[in-house]
């Protein structure tokens, strides 16, 4: 499975997936942002037992607004609709599968 492309039409709906949900904020202009890019689109392939996102805060301010995106990477773990963990920077795989396994 890809990663979803999240706007602020369809946040509502992956906000309420059951599953944790991983989301990936990013630039097509930042260099840690393509280093992990990759990695999110692996675990998103791999890891059905997730749901996995993708918002551009190009193209979504509002959605990064509401999360107080301030320096990108910034990955965010949700569960149950509520955040449970977030990270800013460049970070492994294994280390964002861990802050979603928490």
């Amino acid at each position: 499975m890809k990663a979803i492309k999240v706007t602020k039409q369809n946040f509502a709906e992956v906000r309420a997936s059951e599953k944790p949900v991983l989301l990936d904020f990013y630039a097509d202009w930042c260099g840690p942002c393509q280093m992990v890019s990759p990695l999110v689109e692996e675990i998103a392939a791999e890891h059905s037992e997730f749901t996995v996102g993708k918002i551009n805060v190009d193209e979504q301010p509002e959605l990064a607004a509401a999360f107080g995106v301030s320096s990108i990477p910034m990955l965010v773990v949700m569960k149950g609709g509520n955040v449970v963990s977030h990270a800013v920077g460049a970070r492994p795989k294994a280390a964002i599968l861990d802050m979603l396994q928490r």
